[in-house]
């Protein structure tokens, strides 16, 4: 249920509402794949991406291995998104996530690095990453504060990989990398 719901009430909302800026941004010079950091990556961008992904997994798994620690193994996700490993009977579970996370993924770094990004850098210069990643965190703040501090690694390295690369295909090879880790780890019971 809640891939259903969070697809419905928070992602499609946020895709409508990036067109709806892009929308009024219609006037301006030049395409919106240049707009949006959306052109082709090369082989640094690649590299990059990558080694952001695996800069980001190592240091939220070093959070969390702490987390555990202090918390005596309790877990570190809230209730309402626990669920079982899945097994016989249950793999559809795959099926249901999947619309989920390409909305997500997709939703978060069109709106984020996309639109937001680029107008917070004309703004901010060269720290934009930093301040498109607090309020990125914020974002999340429905989140416990355990959860948050994981997320902290990924919300402020990827914005500084899509600025410093201005490709917003880099957030999402990372975003896409971690979110999929992430989500096929606790499916398979393996966290």
């Amino acid at each position: 249920m809640w891939f259903l719901a969070a697809s419905i009430v928070l992602f499609g909302p946020l895709l409508l509402t990036a067109a709806l800026l892009l929308y009024g941004e219609r006037r301006l010079p030049g395409s919106f794949g240049a707009r949006l950091w959306l052109r082709p990556m090369n082989g640094c961008d690649w590299l990059w991406a990558i080694g952001g992904l695996a800069a980001v997994s190592v240091l939220t798994g070093g959070i969390a291995a702490a987390l555990l620690m202090l918390q005596d193994g309790k877990t570190l996700h809230p209730s309402f998104m626990a669920f079982e490993p899945l097994g016989p009977g249950r793999y559809w579970i795959l099926g249901a996530w999947l619309p989920f996370f390409v909305l997500n993924i997709v939703g978060e770094e069109f709106v984020w690095r996309g639109v937001a990004l680029p107008r917070q850098e004309v703004a901010f210069g060269k720290r934009a990453w930093l301040v498109n990643g607090i309020l990125w965190l914020l974002f999340h703040a429905a989140f416990p504060w355990q959860v948050l501090l994981t997320l902290v690694p990924i919300t402020l390295l990827l914005p500084y990989v899509v600025q410093r690369r201005r490709s917003t295909w880099a957030g999402i090879v990372i975003h896409a990398g971690f979110g999929a880790m992430g989500f096929l780890v606790l499916a398979f019971g393996l966290a």
